[in-house]
């Protein structure tokens, strides 16, 4: 079988540039990247249209999906071709569960209060107030980074935290999961019940809930031993 293309799938608040520094490890070793951007309009739309990246790549597919991109991985890695799911500080959701079902299991974590939502035609926006951004978000992420980071945040559509997920993909393709031990926007007991329950692989790193940004060798070298286990 032909090494998997490994497709990166970001999370609400950020983009498809927050996995610069991983990018560039894989590539260095010859791994074969994918970096699309999310809709963040809604967790059954946003996977459909990451399953259609997909579907749209000749062979076998390795996803990785950070924090609200777990919740879209673990749909969208359903796909035939996709071999394996890398979770990075993310949500790991259950058949007919929630982001916020899963969310409400545990005590909030300080995002609770750094949440602001804005109107837009159609619904409502989430996004992180600028200011608390980079202690709640990246704290351990270069402050001039994390500045910029914060006033160029790609919203997440309120919508999406109510829809359930109609499968689970970690229940037939391996599961590997990095617990930010640090994180301050979503509880690490989150994270770790969704690994235990998908019987992931489990690495814990202390880190914010950037994890790809403040710690991208430990995150591609994860990577690169799913691909192994999976090649």
């Amino acid at each position: 079988m032909p090494q998997p293309t490994v497709v990166l799938v970001h999370g609400a608040f950020a983009d498809a540039a927050s996995f610069a520094p991983v990018v560039t490890e894989l590539l260095s070793s010859g791994v074969t990247v994918r970096v699309p951007a999310v809709p963040n309009r809604s967790l059954l739309g946003d996977a459909e249209y990451i399953a259609s990246v997909v579907r749209a790549i000749d062979g076998p597919v390795l996803l990785v999906g950070h924090s609200y991109g777990g919740a879209v991985i673990t749909l969208a890695g359903a796909e035939d071709n996709v071999v394996g799911l890398v979770y990075l500080a993310g949500y790991v959701l259950e058949e007919g569960e929630s982001l916020a079902e899963l969310q409400g299991r545990f005590p909030d974590s300080p995002l609770a209060t750094a949440l602001v939502q804005t109107p837009y035609p159609g619904g409502v926006d989430i996004t992180v107030d600028i200011e608390k951004f980079p202690s709640i978000f990246a704290a351990d992420v270069d402050p001039a980074l994390a500045a910029v980071l914060a006033v160029g945040q790609r919203p997440l559509a309120y919508a999406a935290f109510g829809e359930a997920a109609p499968v689970a993909a970690w229940k037939s393709k391996p599961s590997w999961g990095v617990v930010a031990s640090s994180d301050t926007t979503i509880n690490p007991d989150v994270e770790r019940f969704g690994y235990e329950r998908a019987g992931a692989t489990v690495t814990e790193i202390d880190s914010s809930h950037l994890v790809m940004l403040s710690h991208p060798k430990e995150v591609a070298d994860l990577i690169r031993t799913a691909l192994a286990a999976v090649g």
